[in-house]
């Protein structure tokens, strides 16, 4: 006898198997799905938008207002729930579809789960060339769509109403596998949503996905216990693969247990709070003169969830020891394998505690921990006096991070992504959250634009949680418009909107390669006039006159008053301070406009990026830069030393 079928449009069977699925770790099961994130045009309204209408009480679907900020949107909400929920997010063919590619490649490179279905030309091909359609002349299977295979995880593109079943169960294997997950796309033409498909009703029944937590080969853990006890300098750098398998605790005790300080990445920041007499705070390009300094002389390298950016390595300068050997343990075989380390391919928590077990009463050298001790104190000196107002009454950056991190207190949220202020918050941020949930910086695809939607993501994903969005004018000037989305879903979120009138991140690394931030302010530049451009100590504009063109008469404030947000303009910390305190009391998103200098961010500490320079200039400028980057580039170490045949 066959198995019942259940008659139904491809769109409503693909929109009713969502709607079921699960996921389970640790024996908590939830929803896999939060709903869909969409915006309708011809390529799936008749489809997709008949089946979200008749499904709607069991799959909730929210209109968008840009296709790049829903899947933002997405992907803030999934990093926020752990990876263990998120949003699909519709469109239509065309503009709506390559709308998505930016959003795709940011879930991809931080390995967060998110499901993208949108429309397709028609598989019968009979109306071709239909509105909004690519025509290829060598390949009649090629849509818009194809542009979303490079930062897909998984693409397929459903021609036939049979393929769905296989289609759907193999995009749920790799959205719930946290070794391989990120953006899925299943392409479906607008003809193929709307056809019958006799799908079993075993498909539509719910299903459970486990996620497992996958042991260390015995091998080698044993290998890295032998590795941890030989070694004099440890150190620990944690990844936000720390968080997502809530191994906090976990880590915690081991640190406490064998006294191993721990540097933390973007993603792991957090991954243990800053009062604990381990934590060194960041490390890398963007890290503390604490964790750097460690880096610098460690001997061993236990990296914990990180895939190992340049950011974190100090593009391969910050682990200067000739000897220094690395264990990696991760989910994904591709990240543990790198550095030549020792792979311990497993789950952060279960890895965690099986090390501990067998290591037993094992402690780093005294002396390494009391040094790990010491720099820890004396960057706790350091982060006050950066934070702390300056002299003349003036906002900076630092200032407005460090009334944000008081707001926050242990609940608050942090998002942001992009320009100068991941470095600075990545250094300055306090980690009060024994979870690790507190600093939200996407620092992976470090995307404009994403701070706004992303926050509105994690505001969805932890309602009872105060989000504060720090944006810079570039920044929001990418995807402002996603405040009518924060209205609209009466998102409490408080944007800190931080101004200084230009890109001020690049403009100091332009500064840096010798070309004085050509390019990076927000003013009018003349047809006839010198370019405009920084003075070499950034104090001021190069030429020292008063004809250097004025911003641009930019009102951002008034902006977003516009879009429907109430807004505050400040001008002081004691300004900034009352009206965060303030805006706890909202009962939808609030803004906060702070104007700040574009100079005087907080420097490096011991740390390098490498940023080519170019090699021959007539700039006098440039020409010490790239004296400058030859130098720096000496340290530079690819680490091929093998922990498992060392002598």
């Amino acid at each position: 006898m066959s198995a019942p079928t259940i008659r139904l449009t491809v769109a409503q069977a693909l929109v009713r198997f969502l709607a079921a699925q699960q996921v389970e770790r640790d024996g908590v099961r939830t929803p896999f799905f939060a709903g869909c994130l969409g915006i309708f045009g011809h390529g799936n309204v008749a489809g997709l938008g008949e089946a979200l209408l008749a499904s709607r009480d069991d799959f909730p679907y929210h209109p968008g207002f840009n296709e790049q900020a829903m899947v933002h949107q997405a992907a803030g909400f999934a990093r926020q729930r752990d990876r263990l929920a998120t949003y699909a997010v519709t469109t239509s063919v065309g503009p709506g579809a390559t709308n998505m590619v930016t959003g795709a490649a940011l879930a991809t490179i931080n390995r967060l789960p998110v499901l993208l279905l949108p429309g397709d030309t028609f598989a019968t091909r009979v109306p071709h060339p239909v509105l909004q359609q690519l025509e290829r002349r060598d390949d009649g299977t090629v849509s818009v769509n194809d542009a979303l295979r490079p930062v897909s995880v998984y693409f397929d593109r459903i021609v036939r109403p049979e393929q769905l079943v296989p289609a759907a169960l193999e995009a749920m294997r790799i959205l719930t596998d946290p070794a391989e997950t990120g953006a899925v796309t299943l392409a479906l033409p607008e003809d193929v949503q709307t056809e019958v498909v006799e799908v079993p009703q075993a498909f539509l029944a719910p299903r459970t996905w486990l996620m497992q937590r996958q042991p260390p080969a015995p091998e080698g853990l044993a290998r890295a216990v032998e590795l941890i006890r030989a070694a004099k300098r440890p150190l620990i750098v944690a990844g936000g693969g720390v968080i997502y398998s809530h191994a906090t605790a976990a880590l915690r005790a081991f640190v406490t247990e064998t006294g191993i300080p721990v540097g933390e990445t973007h993603a792991g920041r957090g991954a243990l709070p800053s009062d604990h007499v381990g934590a060194l705070g960041a490390i890398g390009a963007t890290g503390s003169a604490a964790a750097n300094r460690l880096a610098a002389d460690a001997d061993l390298v236990l990296g914990i969830g990180t895939r190992w950016s340049d950011f974190t390595t100090s593009s391969k300068t910050a682990f200067q020891d000739p000897d220094v050997r690395f264990v990696n343990v991760n989910v994904c075989a591709f990240d543990a394998a790198k550095h030549a380390g020792l792979q311990l391919v497993g789950d952060a928590r279960t890895t965690l505690e099986a090390l501990a077990a067998a290591l037993g009463d094992h402690r780093a050298d005294a002396a390494w921990s009391d040094r790990g001790e010491r720099e820890r104190a004396a960057w706790e000196e350091e982060v006050p006096r950066l934070v702390a107002p300056r002299a003349d009454g003036g906002l900076h950056q630092a200032t407005v991070i460090g009334a944000v991190n008081d707001a926050a207190g242990r609940d608050g949220v942090v998002v942001q992504a992009a320009g100068s202020m991941p470095g600075d918050l990545h250094k300055l941020w306090r980690a009060r959250d024994p979870l690790g949930k507190g600093y939200h910086v996407e620092y992976g695809y470090s995307c404009m634009g994403y701070e706004i939607p992303g926050g509105i993501g994690v505001k969805l994903a932890a309602p009872e949680r105060p989000v504060f969005v720090l944006v810079g004018d570039g920044s929001y000037l990418m995807l402002s418009g996603e405040l009518v989305t924060a209205v609209a879903t009466g998102a409490r979120i408080v944007l800190v909107l931080v101004q200084n009138h230009g890109y001020a991140s690049i403009g100091a690394l332009s500064r840096s390669v010798g070309i004085a931030g050509f390019g990076t302010h927000h003013r009018r530049e003349s047809d006839d006039g010198p370019p405009v451009l920084d003075a070499p100590s950034g104090d001021a504009l190069a030429d020292g006159s008063d004809a250097a063109p004025a911003p641009l008469p930019l009102d951002l404030a008034a902006n977003v008053a516009s879009l429907g947000v109430p807004v505050t303009r400040v001008a002081t910390a004691e300004q900034l301070r009352a009206a965060l305190a303030a805006a706890a009391g909202a009962d939808g998103p609030v803004a906060i406009h702070v104007e700040v200098g574009r100079y005087g961010n907080v420097g490096g500490y011991d740390s390098w990026w490498d940023v080519p320079v170019a090699a021959v200039s007539e700039r006098a400028e440039v020409r010490a830069a790239r004296a400058q980057y030859e130098q720096d580039r000496t340290r530079q170490r690819i680490h091929l030393e093998s922990p498992i045949d060392e002598q």
